[in-house]
């Protein structure tokens, strides 16, 4: 029932970072109200693919438990991190080398820094990354959240991440309950849809086809960036969930509506009871518009063919020479 339902598990709201486009950190969660590993436990036995997540992740003490319960119980554990704590880090991928890590960078050092308000933080990021690639982990990388204020950094952290043989991960800026944040704007769309279009190109020219997928993610998330409607029907609430760090369930990030707790209910009592049915109804008519992985991934999936008609159309256009189709009325 629940083999291809993904999820994200936030596990705590304490954050060593100051980013610029998430008010998180002033709002921290206590560590004693914080759900521990055996209501985690209550999760499904398996899912799909699990993003564990923050705040910070690793300023949970017991995060090795937690990875613990979440790793044995989907298909792909994923622990998204600033990168700062190597040593905890490390550990972690010790004991669990099937994990995948993704660090978030959002561009070069003195950009990286500036946004997310960490001394250094680029340096960590970076250290910690390499320590793992030296360590054999199979799957790392580099994630950045676009905005204004680092759009010019995408090529050269992609550049990296691919001279280091490593994952590149997107995401543009966007409001959220979660983040505490609703002021976050683009001020120059124009701009950044040219910077993702390089990418975008980049992964079409790619002979992975999981980069030209990349490729259709990004082209999603130019159109957010331009306030134009999602490419596929968002599925929150039924093809993935968010887990709060005090055990509220929620379709996703953004609609702030429990479908019940997981400390007073099983998963299954509250996935399948009557507020989860309202909550779905919904999300039918979100006004969000939203494309993020954790909701665009799973719908893309859902619906391959139209990102892979979409793939097809413009490594055509790429080989006959011509611009890839992604301008504002595509």
């Amino acid at each position: 029932m629940f083999q291809s339902l993904d999820g994200a598990v936030i596990v705590t709201y304490r954050c060593n970072a100051r980013c610029y486009m998430c008010n998180t950190w002033q709002h921290p969660s206590d560590p004693k109200d914080e759900i521990p590993p055996e209501i985690i436990e209550k999760l499904p036995a398996r899912l799909g693919r699990v993003n564990v997540t923050g705040g910070e992740p690793m300023l949970r003490k017991d995060i090795d438990d937690v990875i613990a319960v979440i790793s044995k119980k989907t298909r792909r554990c994923e622990i998204s991190t600033n990168g700062y704590f190597t040593d905890r880090i490390i550990d972690i991928a010790g004991k669990f080398p099937e994990v995948v890590i993704r660090v978030s960078l959002e561009g070069l050092a003195s950009a990286n820094d500036d946004l997310r308000g960490i001394k250094d933080g680029f340096d960590h990021g970076l250290r910690t990354l390499l320590k793992l690639k030296e360590m054999g982990v199979k799957d790392i990388g580099f994630a950045i959240t676009v905005s204004d204020r680092n759009a010019g950094d995408i090529m050269e952290l992609f550049a990296l991440a691919s001279g280091l043989d490593m994952e590149f991960a997107t995401a543009a800026t966007h409001n959220s309950f979660y983040f505490h944040k609703m002021s976050n704007a683009f001020e120059n769309p124009d701009m950044i849809v040219r910077e993702f279009e390089k990418l975008i190109t980049r992964f079409l020219k790619s002979w992975k086809p999981k980069q030209w997928y990349r490729g259709y993610f990004n082209y999603g998330l130019t159109r957010f960036v331009r306030g134009k409607d999602r490419l596929l029907p968002c599925t929150a609430g039924t093809d993935m969930f968010f887990l709060d760090p005090y055990g509220e369930v929620f379709p996703c990030n953004m609609m702030e509506e429990s479908m019940g707790n997981l400390r007073e209910q099983t998963f299954e009592e509250i996935w399948s009871g009557d507020r989860a049915r309202e909550i779905r109804e919904k999300v039918k008519n979100c006004p969000m518009n939203c494309w993020m992985v954790g909701t665009a991934g799973p719908a893309m999936r859902r619906h391959i063919w139209t990102p892979t008609k979409w793939i097809i159309e413009n490594k055509l256009r790429l080989m006959m020479g011509k611009e890839i189709r992604c301008n504002e009325n595509s």
